[in-house]
């Protein structure tokens, strides 16, 4: 159980770093090789799955 809470915590920690670091990288990264409308695509899609993650693992108080 307490392994179970460890990672879930971990995972909390992480989420808002990952996607914050991801899409600045990954957007510019994909409009420069591909193009403007592959860019604004993969911007909407990281943001969307970045929202989701956040939402999924926040912690309510009870």
């Amino acid at each position: 159980m307490n392994d179970k809470r460890s990672t879930l915590r971990w995972i909390v920690a992480i989420t808002p770093l990952a996607g914050a670091m991801a899409f600045p990288v990954v957007v510019p990264l994909t409009i420069a090789k591909v193009g403007i409308g592959a860019g604004v695509g993969v911007a909407l899609v990281l943001s969307t799955a970045w929202f989701v993650a956040m939402l999924s693992t926040a912690e309510m108080p009870h």
